[in-house]
């Protein structure tokens, strides 16, 4: 469980890991996205890169609530210049994407990691995946981004969360996904409510039970902003750094962030607290 498998990267979770997002859209929530501005994009994966990511994210389809689907070739167009530009920087490159047609072209140029909200349950995305060496991550989501947060429900969140993220992991297996190949995601503010958000949070260690290394996304997220009263992603950097100290703390090993310098020198802190 200590090491993650990613393309021909093998990534010690000894210490937990800082994903950052490089986003390549126009209307991303959290104010960063660059469009089809590929310069703008490699400025900012560099940025990413010398502040000390572990892994870099690219993202090229909005999906935060109420977004529309993004075409294919319109995604493929935004992500593969900077895919082919950062590939070889000697980090992994995670790509966003639910698309089996996307998740092929990526991988064949170069991406270590596929981050899939919808868990590899688009027909044919499973497939693709098996037959490559990337590694996947599994996110829980309720619903689909447009209609998501319309009125989420759950009986015991954790558990629910759990027991998918859980069948998926089977179903990864029986497919030849190797488990050192695999993360989950719990999907905080993808069909959830503030309140679903911050029970998952706390309780975040009920996943460890699936047996894989958990990934969590919290950076910028409305959630923060509900409680901080900041009305905007960027205004929320400080607030996401102690998110990502507290997904740490209930076992995260991963934090996929927008900020982060902030974001490591949060876990420096509690590293050096717990004497390591």
């Amino acid at each position: 469980m200590n090491i993650l498998h990613c393309g021909s990267y093998r990534l010690s979770l000894d210490r937990p890991l800082v994903m950052g997002i490089v986003n390549l859209t126009p209307d991303s929530f959290s104010g960063d996205g660059v469009g089809a501005d590929v310069a703008a994009a490699i400025a900012h994966a560099e940025m990413q890169r010398d502040a000390g990511a572990d892994l870099l994210d690219l993202g090229a389809e909005s999906t935060r609530p109420g977004a529309a689907p993004v075409p294919l070739d319109v995604e493929l167009a935004r992500l593969l210049p900077v895919l082919r530009a950062v590939r070889d920087w000697g980090l992994p490159v995670s790509v966003d994407t639910h698309k089996p047609e996307a998740m092929r072209a990526v991988i064949d140029e170069g991406a270590a990691l596929i981050n899939d909200i919808a868990a590899l349950t688009v027909p044919g995305a499973l497939e693709v995946v098996a037959a490559s060496t990337a590694g996947v991550c599994l996110m829980h989501m309720q619903g689909e981004p447009r209609t998501m947060q319309a009125d989420p429900r759950y009986d015991d969140i954790a558990a629910e969360v759990r027991d998918f993220l859980a069948a998926r992991v089977a179903a990864c297996e029986q497919a030849g996904i190797a488990r050192v190949r695999l993360l989950i995601d719990p999907g905080f503010g993808f069909g959830k409510t503030v309140a679903h958000n911050f029970t998952l949070l706390r309780e975040l260690d009920r996943l460890a039970a699936v047996g894989v290394p958990v990934l969590a996304g919290l950076s910028r997220k409305s959630m923060l902003g509900t409680v901080t009263g900041q009305p905007n992603g960027a205004a929320r950097s400080h607030a996401s750094a102690v998110a990502a100290v507290l997904a740490v703390q209930h076992g995260a090993r991963i934090v996929r962030v927008h900020d982060v310098a902030a974001t490591r020198d949060a876990l420096a802190v509690l590293a050096a607290m717990k004497g390591s």
